[in-house]
């Protein structure tokens, strides 16, 4: 299969392209010629399927004209060696828990099967590719934990200084190896800059191969579409509609998720959970995007100003607004809002959400009726967040998990940089 960009002024690419370059030459995102979509009867069937078959079965619509089918099912099966189980937490809402992986949040579903894939594409080549990855929290640590120790690969992650919670700075600060952590002195979106201006640097494309980890790479961003289906298979009421919330901040898992209703996935309607980063819940309601800088909040990995992937979502629905808002629905909390819903939930239920799970959560509180049923993602483990957690529903209620303990031992390993292209550039030429 073929992929093409959304600023559609280049020639289409294969796969192998498209992952090893991250980036259209335009600077457009890749996208697929075609979304196949799945015989009904794939629906009927689903549940009784495991969540490494559904996922082959989806990664095949996909992947398959470019990866051999074993070596597919290997990828698929090597990236999926965690559950990703779906709960009730009351009445009609139901929990997506995606932080089972090894960094406990949702991508580390993206990372893996991009390192697995990228590793069968170098499979017998002398290329070192570096791949750069901006970070507004749990990007970094999946992907430095994804690439980890693969062959060929070195993985460069920027993150915004002080805008990270310590666990998730721990988890890619601490590894080494082929993981070098640059702390930014500035914003998730010059963090995003800079990785995104080094891909249009004709010098340093020339003399490194570059790629990106972020859910700009269609390896990153299509796997997540899995999950959409594995929480379909896994719904206890399947007689009522549908709508998925989830939590967004650069838009590729929500993306990712429309993708899935594209290949037959029964849902109704999406809802778009922000923060106090607003720019897509205001174009929801007035069709107008302009990007702002990001502003700091309690769910940090949505304090995206300008999100990449939706050029995505307008390239998928044609720049239509009307079908936009059809398809997805908009919601925004603030801080004071996701404490309150956090403490309600944990006082109510005894479940405990993090700060992304919040705004999910509440969305569908806010939206459902009798007739429907919803699932928000969960995207990270509360213990990532438990500073801020436990203030909220009190000291010692969150219990901190031996996968993120054991990242608390390391000694961080990182490099101050200023937020200035040039400085970067010149730092990535002098490690060739």
């Amino acid at each position: 299969m073929n992929y093409y960009s959304t600023h559609r002024t280049v020639p289409e690419v294969d796969l192998k392209h498209a992952v090893t370059k991250g980036l259209a030459a335009d600077n457009g995102l890749f996208m697929p010629e075609r979304i196949e979509r799945f015989d009904p009867s794939f629906f009927d069937s689903i549940h009784g399927l495991s969540f490494q078959e559904i996922s082959f079965e989806v990664a095949r619509k996909f992947f398959g004209e470019d990866v051999e089918e074993s070596e597919l099912r290997k990828i698929v099966f090597d990236t999926l060696s965690f559950d990703c189980p779906v709960l009730h937490v009351q009445k009609n809402i139901y929990a997506l828990e995606l932080f089972h992986g090894p960094t406990l949040a949702f991508k580390d579903v993206g990372a893996r099967f991009m390192a697995r894939l990228l590793a069968y594409f170098l499979r017998g080549t002398n290329t070192l590719v570096n791949v750069l990855v901006a970070t507004s929290g749990d990007t970094g640590s999946a992907v430095a934990n994804g690439f980890l120790g693969v062959p060929g690969i070195h993985v460069y992650v920027l993150y915004p200084k002080g805008k990270v919670s310590a666990i998730q700075e721990c988890q890619f600060t601490t590894l080494g190896q082929n993981i070098t952590a640059l702390e930014v002195d500035g914003n998730f979106d010059d963090c995003q800059r800079l990785v995104k201006t080094a891909f249009l640097d004709k010098e340093l494309n020339e003399k490194l191969t570059l790629t990106s980890a972020n859910s700009i790479n269609v390896a990153r961003f299509l796997p997540q579409a899995f999950y959409y289906f594995n929480a379909y298979a896994r719904l206890e009421q399947r007689d009522k509609e549908l709508i998925i919330s989830v939590p967004s901040g650069n838009f590729g898992n929500l993306t990712a998720g429309l993708v899935a209703k594209r290949m037959g996935l029964p849902v109704s309607r999406f809802i778009a959970a922000n923060n106090e980063n607003d720019i897509v819940y205001n174009y929801l309601k007035t069709g107008k995007y302009n990007p702002v800088p990001s502003v700091q909040t309690l769910a940090n990995a949505m304090d995206v100003g300008d999100p990449s992937n939706f050029v995505r979502i307008l390239d998928l629905y044609e720049n239509n607004h009307e079908a936009i808002s059809a398809d997805i629905a908009g919601f925004r909390y603030s801080d004071d809002e996701i404490r309150a819903i956090i403490k309600k939930v944990y006082d109510q239920c005894g479940y405990l959400l993090d700060p992304h799970g919040a705004c999910g959560y509440q969305s569908l509180e806010d939206y459902l009726d009798d007739d429907q049923v919803g699932i928000f993602l969960k995207t990270a483990h509360p213990a990532k967040f438990t500073e801020t957690v436990e203030t909220i529903v009190g000291k010692g209620n969150v219990p901190l998990p031996a996968k993120l303990a054991a990242f608390m031992k390391g000694k961080k390993k990182s490099i101050p940089l200023d937020n200035e292209f040039d400085i970067f550039k010149q730092f990535l030429m002098s490690k060739e």
